[in-house]
């Protein structure tokens, strides 16, 4: 769809329409001169190289850092050259319910004590409450750890759902998740509202105390239909090892609220079959099984994808997907809208970058002005029919049920339906099919979800970025460095493998989606080597001032001056794109900061661990980021924007060792601007911009007593790093 369509419908009414960015045209200008910048720098470090005038290693340490900037430099600036911001009015939605699709909803979780169930059970209640049919919805929760205690804490979930539902839709509430209701609304005036709050506490209650004891007691089990259920968790149960189980925990044919006025949507608990010997797939391989599941029991035409801690923020939600997805001119081809990650509980000016303003944002409008913008992993409205195949060609399942357009006419607990959903989540379902490859989400990388949104646009499938000004979702980001650092690794790890993969955005993303949607993908898929440029210049002309040696331009040389374009320039233009986009100068800071530790840590690691990975020297899983915190003093310097180094990982040693580095060069370049002049003083420059950076690590290693501080032994051992690393300068600049 170009920028200037509209969906209009048959009464003239407008439902969507796309607006091109005002700066557009700048960037494009600013692109083409700073091209020009770059090639003028590649043509310096070829003629250095090609007469001697310095060090062949230092030249080509230089050249290899920039050709890496001047790649992740173009793969920023496709994303630039046509971004489109869109308008959706679900007001003027004007279908009567029974044209309404239907909607299937798939919620992942995998264990009750990094997810605790209580937040399974808000995002549960927020999308079961939607402003939409009731009688349309079906929930499928897939427990891939198989927890009776999930199972429990979505049995207690349906049976509050039948007051919480007609709570909402009577009285009109906004916010459809309990606990961020009575959060809001502390000591409720309104006596249904105040009757409804102490049965969410009961519930709760109930649900922690099942979580803290670790059983499901029969006493617990109120309601006889489901007390076998539990007997399948016996002794020889685990999460690695059990078989599947599917129980309709609500079923919107019978199933209403307890005044009989409003139908309740289908609440489906499913947990997929795993042994020891099998092959298990992560999130895509549970996204699969509910796509299974769901096709033979409601078969949706619409499926929302959503992580288990992304709670709905507005309950018009569906209908703005609608917009698109029922628009005339381009369902056909229209495979997914994505709406943004948005957070809760972010510090003032969000030290860790978890805002993701660039990854959810800068890069998604980007994307939506030239084919779409890639899949999230939640927050995300399919048409179904993009699984299975490009818009031209339908690759048929291996049985007729699962075909997408299939009208699923026979009641959700009809006895062979049931059979056939536990065959169809069976471990071993998917061996010699095209589960996986061509049909479903795909697999080939530990980031499945941005893997599968670049594989169906490659197969001609287009997508659109929905950010209304009302957050959609609303989820928990990380509150400590570690489990940061160490959730982006993985996601460095998983880039890595999709952009060295036959499927690689250069090679087979280019042949298939075009340049610049190619080089766009390419900027995740390459990550993890921003370190190269990060640690040549984090260290190089530090150890440069050290020895007072000189391997950049000075101050009289005029390619100084275009090294100070090429940096203040794209600074610029970042912090443009940032603040232009919502945020602020402090936030963008620390995002630009955090990039530098990334660069350090995840980036530094991920590419360690990619390689050995490789080498079939070691194997990186799928881990969860815990989405509960349970020190109160990490999170009181969280709120106090205090960085907390208490972890004694390893993944701080470099960022340390850089951080000393660049302050002993700075104390030593200022000492020598005295006896040389400004000779150095591009590199004194860098210095100064590193310790300006650094200023949370000092703290941490000589000021702070706290907890949170840096560990003395990755101090200590950083240092003598720091000592090895003088001798090999000295070695290669003397």
């Amino acid at each position: 769809m170009e920028p200037h369509q509209k969906h209009v419908v048959g009464d003239g009414t407008t439902l969507h329409a796309c607006h091109p960015c005002r700066r557009t045209t700048f960037y494009r200008i600013y692109a083409v001169v700073h091209t020009c910048g770059i090639v003028a720098l590649m043509y310096h470090h070829a003629h250095s190289l090609l007469t001697r005038r310095s060090s062949t290693l230092i030249t080509s340490l230089l050249l290899l850092s920039d050709i890496i900037l001047a790649f992740m430099w173009a793969t920023t600036t496709s994303l630039r050259l046509n971004p489109v911001h869109r308008s959706e009015y679900p007001e003027r939605y004007s279908a009567k319910p029974e044209d309404f699709p239907k909607l299937d909803v798939f919620i992942c979780t995998a264990d009750p004590y990094k997810e605790p169930p209580m937040i399974v059970v808000n995002t549960a209640l927020s999308v079961m409450a939607y402003d939409y049919p009731a009688d349309k919805i079906s929930v499928y929760v897939s427990d891939d750890g198989g927890s009776s205690l999930t199972m429990f804490a979505l049995m207690e979930a349906a049976k509050f759902s039948k007051h919480w539902l007609p709570f909402c839709k009577k009285n009109n509430v906004q916010d459809r998740s309990p606990e961020i209701y009575f959060s809001k609304y502390s000591h409720p005036k309104d006596d249904d509202a105040l009757n409804l709050k102490m049965m969410y506490e009961e519930m709760k209650s109930r649900v922690e105390h099942v979580v803290d004891s670790g059983k499901v007691k029969p006493e617990f089990i109120t309601c006889d239909q489901f007390r076998g259920v539990f007997d399948l968790w016996t002794n020889k149960f685990t999460r690695h090892d059990h078989p599947t189980i599917i129980q309709v925990l609500q079923n919107s044919e019978v199933d209403m609220d307890d005044t009989k006025k409003y139908i309740m949507p289908n609440l489906i608990y499913v947990s997929r079959e795993k042994s020891k010997g099998s092959q298990h797939h992560f999130k895509a391989g549970a996204l699969n099984t509910l796509l299974r599941v769901s096709a033979l029991m409601t078969n949706s035409p619409v499926i929302l994808t959503i992580d288990c801690d992304m709670y709905s923020n507005d309950p018009t939600t569906p209908v703005r997907a609608l917009c698109y997805l029922t628009d005339p001119k381009i369902k056909s081809g229209l495979g997914y809208v994505q709406f943004p990650q948005k957070f809760q509980g972010l510090n003032k000016n969000d030290i860790y970058a978890c805002e993701y303003k660039r990854l959810f944002d800068l890069n998604m409008i980007g994307l939506d002005g030239l084919k779409g913008p890639g899949y999230l992993g939640t927050g995300c409205f399919f048409n179904r029919r993009v699984f299975y195949g490009s818009p031209s060609n339908l690759i048929l399942p291996e049985i007729d049920e699962l075909q997408p357009n299939r009208i699923a006419d026979k009641p959700i607990k009809t006895q062979d339906i049931l059979d056939l959903a536990h065959d169809v989540a069976g471990c071993n379902y998917e061996c010699n099919t095209n589960w996986g490859s061509k049909i479903g989400f795909r697999y080939g990388s530990l980031v499945e979800d941005y893997y599968t949104g670049y594989r169906l646009q490659c197969e001609g499938w287009r997508s659109v970025f929905c950010s209304p000004q009302k957050p959609a979702f609303y989820g928990d980001a990380p509150n400590s460095l570690i489990d940061v650092v160490s959730q982006q690794k993985r996601w460095a790890i998983g880039l890595l493998e999709m952009g060295l993969s036959r499927y690689s955005p250069l090679t087979y993303g280019v042949k298939s989606i075009g340049l610049l949607v190619g080089l766009g993908y390419g900027h995740n898929a390459f990550w993890t080597f921003w370190f190269i440029p990060i640690s040549v210049y984090g260290f190089l002309p530090q150890l440069a001032i050290i020895y007072g040696v000189s391997v950049l331009p000075n101050i009289y040389d005029l390619w100084f001056w275009l090294y100070i374009f090429l940096f203040f320039g794209a600074y610029a233009q970042d912090l443009l794109d940032f603040v232009l986009e919502g945020g602020s100068y402090r936030r963008w800071w620390n995002d630009q900061r955090m990039w530098l530790i990334r660069g350090f840590s995840t980036f530094f690691f991920g590419f360690i661990d990619f390689t050995l990975k490789t080498l079939n020297l070691s194997t990186h899983g799928f881990t969860l980021t815990s989405k509960v915190s349970d020190d109160e003093e990490q999170s009181k310097r969280y709120g106090q924007e205090i960085f907390d180094f208490g972890s004694s990982s390893h993944m701080f040693l470099p960022m340390t060792m850089a951080a000393i580095v660049n302050f002993l060069a700075f104390v030593w370049g200022i000492y020598g601007l005295f006896f040389w002049g400004d000779r150095l003083i591009l590199e004194l420059m860098l210095a100064c911009f590193a310790v300006v950076n650094c200023y949370p690590i000092y703290e941490a290693m000589v000021l702070r007593k706290d907890h949170g501080k840096l560990p003395k032994n990755v101090s200590f051992l950083a240092g003598i790093l720091t000592f090895v690393l003088f001798v090999l300068g000295y070695v290669f600049l003397k």
